[in-house]
């Protein structure tokens, strides 16, 4: 059985461990803005996915990816020295995409209150095919009983 308060605690302190790593030790000149979002450690802790995202361009994304490749080796070791387990997992680096779609979100919500509004104007403008109110109320019943 997996014990997952131990991987949530171990995935934290491995995200603060290649967070500090990047800052400090990793000089790799290809390295952009890089910002660790999130670290997913499987339930027998042999295997942590850490996603990141970088600030800038596809060229930037490009050369973060190949300094993060290449720093694996020295990242995973720091993180086995800091964390003190028994068998040190294995690091895969993935772009995180929620940047990309938060954008897309907000497009898509742009465009939905840009819809709203003018259905909004053409609302105002209209008028009623017939009466405002078509329905009967017992008050109109009493008319109608009167008028026969």
């Amino acid at each position: 059985m997996a014990d997952t308060a131990r991987a949530r605690k171990l995935a934290e302190r491995i995200q603060q461990v290649v967070a500090q790593m990047l800052d400090t030790r990793v000089k790799d000149p290809r390295l952009g803005f890089v910002t660790v979002t999130d670290v997913k450690v499987t339930g027998d802790l042999q295997h942590a996915d850490v996603y990141y995202t970088v600030y800038g361009d596809d060229e930037a994304r490009t050369g973060s990816a190949a300094a993060l490749e290449s720093a694996k080796g020295l990242i995973r070791s720091e993180v086995g020295k800091q964390t003190g387990i028994r068998l040190t997992p294995t690091l895969a680096f993935h772009l995180d995409a929620v940047p990309e779609t938060a954008a897309h979100l907000e497009q898509a919500l742009a465009e939905a209150a840009r819809r709203d509004a003018e259905v909004a104007a053409l609302a105002a403008q209209a008028s009623y095919a017939g009466e405002a109110d078509p329905y009967r109320h017992p008050d109109d019943e009493q008319d109608d009983d009167a008028g026969r």
